[in-house]
């Protein structure tokens, strides 16, 4: 191999070298809904999608995997919200069914 091909060759590798060492790790973040879930898992999909490197069916079974979570994340969502909504009715149902304190000198029923 000549010098020059060399030269070239360890040029690449450089550039190489510095493009992956060079990537920032994205911040720490909290996951306290399954919005932020899916949040998530929508940027994780898309740097799957924008990764040369890697081969078609790995990436296809990664979002594949992803998108599964995703699915349980927006099926937990909805059940969240609908045991939501039920607590707040139970407990407006609760409240109007409370007995009264008689005022003094009321006779209680």
């Amino acid at each position: 191999m000549s010098n020059y091909k060399l030269r070239r060759l360890e040029s690449l590798i450089n550039r190489l070298a510095t493009v992956l060492c060079s990537r920032t790790l994205p911040a720490p973040r909290q996951l306290e809904s399954a919005q932020d879930v899916l949040a998530l898992l929508q940027e994780q999909v898309e740097a799957i999608r924008v990764e040369a490197t890697a081969d078609a069916v790995a990436k296809a079974r990664a979002i594949g995997y992803l998108v599964g979570v995703a699915f349980k994340a927006l099926e937990l969502g909805t059940l969240t919200a609908r045991l939501e909504q039920l607590e707040a009715a139970k407990a407006l149902a609760e409240k109007a069914a409370a007995p009264t304190k008689p005022r003094n000198g009321e006779p209680r029923c």
